[in-house]
């Protein structure tokens, strides 16, 4: 676990040692808040040490701090710790605060409207696409991703949508922190494949991805930019492959996207 951990946090170890206004406990108590997740819901002293890579002593310390705020709690029958709904206020006061969500939610509404499919708003971290607002239709496919879900940004479609916007050399190193493998027959997961990828979606204005996170599922994204044409945000409409082909998707939801997204870039400097 705790190579997961490590490989999770990635580039942010040396050069945040380097940094004398970082404040390590802070780095600390978030780290045994980040332990946590949908694979490990519930933790012992000893797992979240080894996961955050504190020793016992520091991990005790850390735990208490944060169930004496409310942000943990004990479960009376494995005694494990877990975390409480007082983690979502961060996030809550996010989606309630941010402009760009708030400026770019009429447009997610009307695509909802016109479309009736499932729309999404996503931003890029690091190697993920993390999700920030979401409509949901009656044929949606993937119930169990909620506002807040991640997934691996290389094979999804709003993932490939905001790469294909950078610098080619910023794009290149995130697909080489990323795990690139295969969640279904159909993910791209070389990178000189990637890399073609990236230049087609870059030229046509959006991507796509057809059942390369979820089998079925057909994705067109596009980016929102900012003035200095830097993603900041990418739009997507989801359908199911049982009532799409690829080619009916992308006729059909990809001019609808490419319009949601610049609309929203042509006024971005104003949302963020």
């Amino acid at each position: 676990m705790a190579e997961q951990s490590r490989r999770g946090r990635g580039a942010t170890g040396s050069a945040d040692r380097t940094d004398s206004l970082m404040v390590r406990s802070v780095d600390k108590a978030f780290r045994v808040l980040e332990a946590f997740n949908p694979a490990r819901p519930s933790l012992s002293l000893a797992e979240i040490a080894d996961v955050t890579e504190l020793d016992k002593s520091a991990a005790q310390r850390f735990a208490h701090t944060l169930t004496k705020l409310g942000y943990l709690k004990k479960n009376p029958k494995t005694k494990h710790l877990e975390l409480t709904s007082k983690t979502l206020n961060v996030g809550y006061n996010y989606i309630r605060s941010s402009s760009l969500i708030e400026g770019s939610r009429p447009y997610l509404l009307h695509l909802s409207r016109e479309t009736e499919e499932t729309v999404n708003l996503t931003v890029l971290d690091r190697t993920e696409i993390t999700f920030v607002s979401r409509f949901l239709s009656r044929h949606v496919l993937a119930s169990d991703l909620v506002v807040g879900a991640k997934m691996p940004a290389f094979c999804t479609a709003p993932g490939i949508a905001m790469l294909s916007r950078l610098p080619s050399d910023e794009a290149r190193a995130i697909l080489e922190l990323s795990e690139l493998k295969p969640y279904t027959a159909s993910t791209t997961c070389t990178m000189d494949a990637l890399l073609r990828k990236l230049e087609v979606s870059a030229a046509q204005g959006y991507a796509t991805a057809f059942g390369e996170f979820y089998q079925g599922d057909l994705s067109i994204a596009a980016a929102v930019l900012d003035a200095k044409a830097q993603p900041v945000c990418a739009f997507n409409i989801s359908v199911s492959s049982a009532r799409y082909s690829p080619a009916e998707a992308t006729e059909r939801f990809a001019p609808l996207v490419v319009a949601a997204a610049t609309s929203v870039s042509q006024s971005v400097a104003s949302l963020i």
